[in-house]
């Protein structure tokens, strides 16, 4: 089963990572990324750019609003992500609580990833998508 860990990091949060040697930051996260890799769990990460240099498109009207950022009301700010192929909820779990960034500030959300296997097969667009998919080499 696929997992995401989205991480997610409040101003506090953040705050203190300026606070940490960035070589040392990329040691941790380094180690822990190899930890996965060798494990054979990692299928993706990805950390995102600073929030100030995104955009909010909002579909609350239309047509809809665009937002440069930074966000308003926000108490967390999604800053990264992993996927992971594990094989159950619980061993995602375990991998998100070993994660190095951590502390006040700091949590990891965890949803699973649907396959689309999971969807109709006989829809056409699943059957575009499968297409697409296999022509990757991502099936």
């Amino acid at each position: 089963m696929k997992y995401m860990l989205v991480m997610r990091a409040t101003d506090e949060g953040y705050a203190s990572m300026g606070e940490v040697d960035f070589d040392k930051m990329l040691e941790m996260v380094g180690q822990f990324n190899d930890e996965m890799i060798r494990a054979g769990v990692l299928l993706a990460a990805e950390g995102l750019d600073d929030p100030a240099d995104g955009v909010v498109v909002d579909f609350s009207s239309e047509p809809p609003i665009v937002t440069d950022g930074p966000y308003g009301e926000t108490k967390e700010l999604f800053g990264g992500f992993y996927i992971l192929n594990v094989a159950s909820k619980e061993e995602a779990i375990e991998w998100a609580k070993r994660a190095p960034l951590a502390g006040p500030g700091f949590k990891t959300e965890i949803r699973r990833v649907s396959t689309i296997d999971e969807f109709p097969q006989d829809n056409e667009w699943i059957k575009k998508e499968r297409a697409w998919r296999e022509a990757t080499g991502q099936l």
